[in-house]
């Protein structure tokens, strides 16, 4: 009877197929592991000349050399169990090795919209818990699954050899087993998913805490996310606590049935004895092997719990990793971009069942145009833009880049035209230095670094760190200010040169010093490349060639700033409300 349902098995042939580049210390792991289990039933084969030949019969033969063939089992057994243990370690870290590898190439292929729906904290969860579950799959289950199996079988064999009448009474309670062993498993694959799960919700619940730290202590968040925690915290342990009682009681059950079959062969045994059918060494063999046959069926039984942990972590590995990338339908390479952009009859939505964003968009914008799109929030202005880089695909309609579809090109070449300094601002914990070239731009010179730091007005502050370009900025720039990292972004982009620029709300983070600056530097970046501005802040946008007003999707209006003015429509509207604000 399968230990586990036929989707299990074939999960657990794929994981597998994860050993076979190892094959050579895997399979010294599994001779070792034959050895291990030959010893076993060498101990208990080993009793019988033992107690027949010294104890009944005398031969001084046995009496001198069992002492030597005892040391030497337990030498076998021992190198055997070490080559065992290491190989099979190695082999299970290098199946870890290689699936995070996997799943991390996987997280940065992945479309924007998969990182939409899917929280992050489920994700970390899958990349630690999950993959050290599926360690223990690989290491610890195959260890028992080979060696115990073995054993089982090994002293099985010898019992059969000894008295074939008392190893059937044996094995009448093994169906019996059998039936209690798959009821186990499918309770512990059930729990086991759902603990895998309920780790995600605590990941999650705890990185949000992390990463708000700030909000959560301004609006006295704190009673509240400890709720959250709570609660997610306890249902973790209370299906932990269900596994953990499935597995408790399936050890003294299975043990229990094991016993009553032990108990007719002992009495049949000792009927046997009386009658001379059965050496006193035969009798203590069998027994031996009978009590040897415990240990093993015990761990038998306790390695279910981490076996289905690891095929439902294996399989919550899998079904990531399946998930479909970016999508990737053309190949064309694209030499330095003109700059011509085309939305032609563009929509969008985010899903297939849900409404459009974006309604029949048609732009035409210029090489070195520089284009500002306005409107009220959730208006579409964000989402129209992060259609260039192909964040997401339209849903109706094309956008062109000097008359090539977007979809045409490869990805990387289509990136490699954009450059972008977004009001989220990301940067890594590492120097300044590498946080400006970043990626592609790893191979920069020094002097072009300090040349976009000077012309982002960011060397003003970077001058004044003790380690200058070679600081440490913390994690996501923790140990800078709003406007440094801001000033870094823009510096990132000045060094990337792309003939397209994408500035969504890239000085919302500046004092207003540091913004004249800025905006200096930022129309000098703007002449002769193609400009997609995202601002809130209409005076930051007076000199664009061209403002496209948007409202619900539409665009609604267009022109450059005197002329929206006059036309005292929408745009001027916002414009007045802004006006009085300052």
């Amino acid at each position: 009877m399968s230990t586990f349902p036929t989707d299990g098995a074939k999960v657990y042939r794929r994981l597998l197929g994860y050993v076979l580049p190892h094959w050579p210390a895997f399979a010294v792991a599994i001779v070792a592991l034959l050895l291990v289990a030959a010893t076993e039933a060498g101990f208990a084969a080993f009793i019988k000349p033992l107690i027949d030949g010294s104890f009944v019969e005398r031969d001084q033969r046995i009496i001198m050399y069992a002492p030597l063939v005892l040391v030497g089992l337990f030498f076998v057994r021992g190198v055997a169990a070490f080559l065992s243990s290491y190989a099979m370690a190695w082999v299970g870290r290098k199946v870890i090795n290689t699936l995070r590898g996997e799943m991390f190439t996987h997280l940065l292929r992945l479309p924007v919209s998969f990182y939409d729906r899917t929280p992050s904290g489920t994700l970390l969860a899958k990349l630690t818990y999950n993959v050290e579950q599926v360690a223990r799959a690989t290491t610890d289950v195959i260890t028992i699954l080979v060696r115990d199996t073995f054993t089982v079988i090994g002293l099985l064999g010898w019992m059969f050899y000894l008295n074939w009448r008392l190893a059937l009474v044996l094995l009448i309670g093994a169906p019996l087993i059998a039936h209690v062993i798959n009821l186990i498993n499918r309770r512990f694959r059930r729990y086991s998913t759902r603990i895998q799960d309920s780790v995600g919700d605590v990941t999650q619940i705890a990185e949000e805490a992390i990463n708000g730290q700030r909000v959560v202590k301004t609006f006295g968040g704190q009673a509240y996310e400890q709720g959250r925690f709570d609660q997610a915290n306890e249902r973790n342990r209370k299906l932990n606590m269900k596994l953990e009682s499935t597995n408790a009681a399936s050890v003294p059950v299975i043990q229990f049935i094991a016993a009553i079959a032990a108990a007719g062969v002992i009495y049949m045994a000792l009927q046997e004895v009386e009658r001379s059918e059965l050496t006193v060494g035969g009798f203590m063999s069998f027994i031996a092997a009978m009590m040897l046959l415990l240990a093993p069926l015990k761990r038998l039984t306790k390695i279910l719990a981490s076996l289905q942990k690891g095929i439902a972590a294996a399989q919550s590995i899998f079904d990531f990793v399946d998930t479909p990338a970016e999508p990737e339908p053309g190949n064309k390479q694209l030499a330095r971009a003109m700059g011509a952009v085309r939305y032609q009859k563009v929509s969008f939505r985010y899903q297939e069942d849900s409404e459009l964003v974006l309604h029949d968009i048609d732009l035409a914008i210029k090489p070195g145009q520089s284009v500002a799109f306005v409107g009220r929030s959730g208006s579409g202005k964000s989402t129209l833009v992060g259609l260039l880089p192909r964040f997401y695909d339209v849903s109706a309609g094309q956008i062109l880049i000097d008359g090539e579809d977007i979809r045409s090109l490869g990805l990387q070449s289509l990136r490699d035209q954009i450059a972008l300094v977004s009001q989220h601002i990301t940067l890594f914990n590492d120097t300044i230095a590498n946080n400006i070239a970043y990626g592609r731009l790893e191979g920069a010179s020094r002097e072009a670094i300090i040349a976009a730091a000077e012309a982002a007005h960011a060397m003003e502050f970077i001058r004044q760190l003790p380690e200058g370009l070679d600081t440490m900025v913390g994690e996501n720039g923790v140990l800078l200010s709003g406007g440094q990292r801001q000033r870094l972004a823009i510096a990132r982009a000045l060094l990337k040169d792309s003939p397209i620029l994408i500035l969504d709300e890239a000085t919302s983070a500046l004092d207003t010093e540091s913004e004249r600056h800025i905006q200096a530097a930022l129309e000098t970046l703007m002449q002769n490349r193609t400009t997609l501005v995202i601002a809130h802040r209409l005076s930051t946008i007076e000199r664009v060639d061209c403002i496209m007003v948007m409202d619900k999707g539409r665009i609604i209006e267009s022109g450059s700033h005197g002329e929206l003015l006059a036309k005292n429509g929408q745009y001027a509207n916002l414009y007045r409300l802004q006006f009085q604000d300052d």
